[in-house]
């Protein structure tokens, strides 16, 4: 599944956070001596110093636990998951939705996610920044065939690079 999220642009990830006791996502934009500036994602793009004491979690981090073979899935595939199933926007409330639902919802998207671990909070709060970052950040969800041809491209050459000296070397005994 990873190399589905590297062929996407879920690394935008890195740039998106979450920080302790503020609402909504943050686009982090520098470094600064008294902290790191950061960018509301909505429509205010309000720009704040969030101090070096504040808690700050970077979206790419992000795991979610699971009872699976892997202890934890990462947030990007969980996204996809989501995006695949639901496209642009999850129609579930999140502040309406009863606890069942919300659970519901979940298991359909990650069936063997930790039930003991992960809170109808956490789902929550997954649902909300999806729904964030779809509008807002809709370049998250878009495949770029072109980066993951590239990828591939280095490989092929270096091959062929690596048997043509050894070719020669045969040639010229």
């Amino acid at each position: 599944m990873s190399e589905k999220v590297e062929s996407t642009g879920m690394d935008l990830l890195k740039e998106i956070a979450n920080v302790s006791g503020k609402g909504g996502l943050f686009r982090i934009l520098k470094p600064s001596r008294a902290g790191v500036i950061v960018e509301s994602l909505d429509e205010k793009r309000e720009k704040t110093l969030i101090g070096p004491t504040a808690r700050v979690s970077v979206l790419k981090d992000v795991s979610i636990f699971t009872d699976g073979e892997e202890e934890s899935v990462p947030l990007a595939d969980v996204f996809l998951k989501i995006h695949e199933a639901h496209g642009e926007e999850v129609t579930l409330q999140p502040k309406t939705a009863s606890d069942k639902e919300l659970i519901e919802f979940f298991d359909k998207i990650l069936p063997e996610f930790d039930r003991s671990k992960v809170y109808v909070s956490d789902i929550k709060k997954i649902i909300t920044w999806y729904n964030l970052l779809s509008k807002y950040t809709p370049e998250l969800f878009v495949a770029a065939p072109e980066e993951a041809e590239a990828e591939e491209a280095p490989e092929v050459v270096a091959e062929e690079v690596a048997e043509t000296p050894e070719k020669e070397k045969k040639s010229k005994k």
